[in-house]
């Protein structure tokens, strides 16, 4: 697991600066603090930080072909990489190294851009052909891996975060008014936005390629996505031996590491079910890893602790209180981003946890967006269902809704009444539209000129055919898994120097659960059917049984108690920078509703809070 970065100036005469990409790599030294590297040839530069996880000796980047014609920098872990390795060699090509970053050099080589097509894991790569005069680049399947870029008539800048690009020279970015609507509304920038006008992100399971002798064009390719058409000719107990063998497969390809290896051990079906299966295939107790709160309704270490004594895990546990919030600042300065994920938190303290003991961690993220497990798919499904068609009478809706006090919890679920059925999934959000408008100032409105995110994601479904569960699955996949918790994991672990690993979201098991039928994954009782039927047999009955709680903190409670006066402090601050966007009335609002009790406005609060944070320092 590594750090890239690089530029690319379009004129070939303008040679890249040492020093300039020495600073950007510099810049993210925490994704790689084992090793650096730099690559320039005339006006291409590539920069590398590692993380040594395989071929700890010899896999230094940036690493060549066998001529020097062909140079890469990745970052990820391609887990077929012995297979596609040898059948390399069986094609005449040398090796110098184990590791899988030459595998990649040598399979662009032999099949082009077609090449990511072979590859099975989480990657970023940025390839230089000087054979070709060719920059090209790939992002894996999912999105687990981050690609940034920069690009003007001058030059293209990339990077696995954007502190990265902001490092270079003659980079000149301003905050994008539209990101922050989305942030606003999401608690995340969307997409290949990013929330600087000028800086993009590589959407998930694209390629790119750059030509800079022919144009300062950049070519966007998409070589992969996800496609739902449920298969209903096969049998339930069929689809589970399938899942089973390819989450098994997954697992013990992730195993393998040249490194100290344990998992995240939650205590839900997810990361249970990766433990128990690691702990299948191997002869050594699996290190675990949990992080609990003293608020018990939020405290799932009990579950953990089940599994891991029936699995004989080497179990290790951390609890978390109210002053873990002194770590937002350094969450600012690792996502680079506003980021209104609370579960961040608990994240970065359990990835700064393990990397005591590990280098590498299994996760299990990625179950409840492949297999119908967020509650609100399950709400929203009942809202869908709703036997009057409300659509009709949204109007009416709407006068009421609007009449209501913000702080009546039935405001909250008339919203939901007075919006589009079809599209209510688009509508999951932390500020409402409405709620947008009355917080934006005048000057900020007129930035967005009539701009409302929701937009954003009812576009994704525009051509979608298939049922109201699936359409829900699709737009997390595209926005909510890749923008928020992949980017929250990615972040954490990597601001702690740690490699996590996600066997759930191997595209081969993303592929099959886009084949099962939506009634197998949710119904009116349970959801998640047919994952945990899989996986019964591997867990205890309480794991299966008990009430999702998910990764969340009890910040609503610290709010209202012990954080009451740094909240006050931070939002009610006259110098605060968030009125430079935001209406002062409405803030005090918020907080004075979140404190009367009768509706949660924590994740409001968080939004404000972090947004604050970030604006400070940028």
């Amino acid at each position: 697991m590594c750090g890239i970065t690089g530029k690319l100036y379009f004129n070939p005469l303008k040679e890249v600066d040492f020093l300039d990409l020495k600073s950007m790599t510099d810049s993210i030294v925490h994704r790689g603090p084992d090793d650096e590297g730099h690559f320039i040839l005339n006006n291409v530069g590539l920069g590398f930080r590692r993380l040594s996880i395989i071929d700890i000796k010899l896999g230094h980047q940036p690493l060549s072909n066998y001529d020097k014609s062909i140079w890469i920098t990745f970052n990820g872990e391609i887990y077929n990489y012995k297979e596609l390795r040898h059948d390399l060699i069986k094609k005449n090509y040398v090796f110098n190294t184990n590791s899988d970053t030459e595998v990649i050099v040598n399979l662009y080589q032999e099949y082009g851009e077609e090449c990511t097509k072979h590859l099975r894991g989480m990657f970023a790569f940025v390839i230089w052909d000087d054979n070709k005069k060719k920059l090209f680049g790939a992002r894996d399947r999912v999105g687990i891996k981050p690609f940034y870029y920069y690009i003007d008539q001058n030059q293209f800048v990339w990077g696995s975060e954007i502190k990265a690009i902001k490092a270079s020279e003659g980079v000149n970015i301003e905050i994008s008014a539209r990101s922050l609507d989305q942030y606003m509304n999401y608690g995340h920038v969307l997409k290949s936005h990013s929330i600087f006008t000028q800086i993009k992100k590589l959407e998930p399971g694209n390629s790119f390629v750059i030509e800079p002798y022919k144009s300062s064009e950049i070519k966007i390719k998409k070589y992969w996505s996800v496609n739902f058409e449920p298969n209903y000719s096969r049998s339930q107990a069929d689809f589970e031996e399938e899942l089973r063998n390819e989450l098994k497969e997954s697992i013990k390809m992730r195993m393998i590491s040249d490194v100290p290896l344990g998992a995240f051990l939650s205590g839900g079906v997810d990361s249970s079910s990766v433990v128990a299966m690691m702990s299948s295939m191997s002869n050594d107790p699996i290190k675990t890893f949990s992080i609990g709160f003293k608020e018990q309704e939020f405290n799932e270490l009990k579950y953990a602790n089940i599994v891991s004594k029936k699995y004989n895990t080497d179990h290790h546990e951390l609890i978390i209180e109210p002053k873990s919030i002194d770590l937002l600042p350094d969450l600012v300065q690792s996502y680079d981003e506003p980021f209104a994920d609370s579960s961040a938190v608990p994240t970065y303290y359990l990835s700064k946890f393990a990397r005591e003991h590990v280098t590498v961690a299994l996760s299990g993220d990625g179950g409840d967006e492949l297999f119908a497990g967020y509650s609100s798919y399950y709400k929203m499904l009942k809202l869908h269902n709703r036997p009057m068609n409300f659509n009709v009478i949204n109007k009416f809706i709407s006068t009421i809704h609007s009449s209501l006090p913000d702080y009546i919890e039935l405001k909250k679920w008339l919203y939901y009444f007075s919006v589009n059925s079809k599209d209510i999934g688009a509508y999951l959000g932390i500020f409402k539209a409405h709620e947008r408008n009355k917080l934006y100032n005048s000057s900020f409105k007129s930035q967005l000129n009539n701009y409302y995110s929701e937009s954003e994601k009812i576009s994704l479904l525009k051509d979608f055919k298939g049922d109201f569960i699936s359409k829900m699955q699709l737009l997390d996949l595209k926005t909510y898994l890749v923008d928020d918790i992949l980017t929250k994991v990615d972040r954490a672990s990597m601001s702690n120097s740690l490699e996590v690993r996600v066997p759930i979201l191997d595209h081969k098991i993303v592929e099959l659960a886009a084949k099962i039928p939506s009634n197998l994954k949710i119904n009116k009782s349970d959801q998640k059917i047919i994952f945990k039927n899989a996986m019964k047999n591997y867990l205890p009955k309480e794991i299966t049984s008990h009430k999702k709680q998910g990764f969340s903190v009890p910040i609503s409670m610290w709010f209202r108690e012990d954080l009451k006066t740094y909240l006050s402090d931070t939002l009610l601050s006259s110098n605060a920078k968030i009125y430079n966007y935001f209406e002062k009335n409405e803030v005090h609002k918020i907080v004075k509703n979140h404190n009367l009790g009768m509706r949660d406005y924590s994740a409001k609060l968080w939004s404000l809070l972090f947004l604050e944070e970030w604006l400070k320092k940028n």
